[in-house]
């Protein structure tokens, strides 16, 4: 069959990765791809906002089946546009997607089913926020509504930082029209874990867990990115934390979507907050993390067209879920300066000796080809994943493939899964 995915990211190479696995699979193609995924498939000069286009090119090249792997088209309403094309797609509905195109409606959703999550309210007044701010306890969290790259969360721990969070957020509109409306939330503390999962509009099936490393600098400094890295799986995430999901978040969030008319099929990821009070949903994307994929995908033993294919068919349930009993850690090698200015276009060597090197991955984010050689094109360039019996071995097998690579500003925080 012909595979074609959308998007140009370190997740969408890691996807492409899992889709070549597949017997079932003869010819990739990836819209608009990258330097690496162009080494296992076919690249297309079609941005994954153009929607005409790319349904054009699905039905010329006669595609069986498009995976979208960013949040914007999703959001956009891509998957609408090839099923009125009459095309196969793996994703969320437009009216679905909104799980993660707006905080608002997931945070109100949440409420209205008691799924557990922090405390909030909503703004799309300014004056309001900060009036609301005026007597609001401290520290606390604010959250552009729409799409922000995964960097439109704000923690404060003032309240002049939260008053000046507001103007960032919604006078100075640094994340455009994704600030006009805003969430103030209570800040929770615990351990973060990533929990994705797939899901046919009616049947969960939970992927291993993961935990994403998002400041720029050691030690959680810095200003929020993409992600640095990550690892898999969580020790945080207990049995008895499974067990209290499962019971109170995971089928309960895929049957809250049910019942508002917007059934959800494709990837739900659950960010998840390990409270004092118990396991808390900090956020829910409506795609594959990036780069929690890197570490998760690796790991998983199914054929993932099988997956894509009974989640498309609502026969999820007909599909045993496995993963391997090992560990992954990705360490993302970025620009130095990410996430506000970097130079690009530096030469990237050593990418030569990962060649047939069992358990290790360089899944590229930020690269191209420039005559002939890979250059660096973007802040975050490269996610090295590596594979271990153990998370301490997984975490020094990937230090230690970083060495292997070299570009000019070069740069990558040395605490990935330090703490473990």
């Amino acid at each position: 069959m012909k595979v074609l995915v959308v998007g140009s990211g370190g997740r969408e190479h890691a996807i492409c990765v899992s889709v070549a696995k597949s017997p079932k699979v003869d010819k990739i193609y990836c819209a608009p791809g990258n330097a690496g995924i162009g080494q296992i498939a076919e690249c297309v000069d079609i941005g994954a906002m153009e929607f005409d286009k790319l349904v054009d090119f699905a039905k010329e090249k006669e595609i069986d089946l498009t995976v979208i792997g960013m949040d914007d088209p999703l959001v956009g309403g891509v998957v609408d546009k090839f099923e009125e094309a009459g095309l196969r797609v793996f994703g969320p509905r437009k009216n679905a997607a909104i799980l993660e195109g707006s905080k608002e409606f997931s945070k109100d959703l949440m409420k209205k089913y008691n799924i557990p999550t922090a405390g909030y309210e909503n703004f799309d007044s300014p004056e309001e926020a900060m009036k609301y701010l005026e007597t609001a306890k401290m520290p606390i969290v604010l959250k552009a509504d729409g799409l922000a790259l995964g960097k439109g969360v704000l923690i404060c721990q003032t309240r002049e930082e939260a008053m000046e969070g507001v103007k960032t957020l919604m006078l100075d509109k640094k994340f455009g029209e994704a600030g006009n409306t805003i969430v103030i939330e209570e800040f929770m503390t615990g351990k973060e874990v990533s929990v994705l999962s797939f899901v046919d509009g009616k049947t969960i099936k939970i992927m291993t867990s993961a935990q994403d490393h998002k400041r720029a600098k050691d030690g959680d400094q810095g200003l929020n990115t993409g992600g640095m890295g990550t690892f898999s799986p969580s020790p945080f995430y207990t049995d008895d934390v499974d067990e209290f999901c499962k019971k109170y978040i995971y089928q309960a969030s895929v049957d809250a979507m049910a019942a508002e008319s917007r059934p959800f099929t494709g990837i739900i990821f659950f960010g998840l907050m390990l409270t004092e009070d118990g396991p808390k949903v900090l956020e829910y994307n409506a795609r594959f993390g990036d780069p929690e994929a890197q570490v998760v995908l690796p790991r998983m033993k199914n054929d993932i067209i099988d997956v894509f294919e009974a989640c498309i068919d609502g026969k999820l349930d007909e599909i045993d879920l496995e993963f391997e009993d090992n560990a992954a850690v990705c360490v993302v090698l970025a620009s130095d300066g990410y996430p506000v200015s970097y130079e690009k276009g530096f030469e990237i060597k050593g990418l030569e000796q990962f060649d047939g090197k069992d358990g290790y991955y360089v899944f590229h984010a930020g690269t191209k080809l420039d005559d002939g050689k890979i250059v660096t094109n973007g802040g975050r360039v490269l996610g090295v994943t590596a594979k271990g019996d153990t998370l301490k071995e997984a975490r020094a097998n990937a230090y230690e493939a970083t060495k292997l690579i070299d570009f000019d500003n070069k740069y990558m925080r040395t605490d990935i899964g330090k703490e473990l």
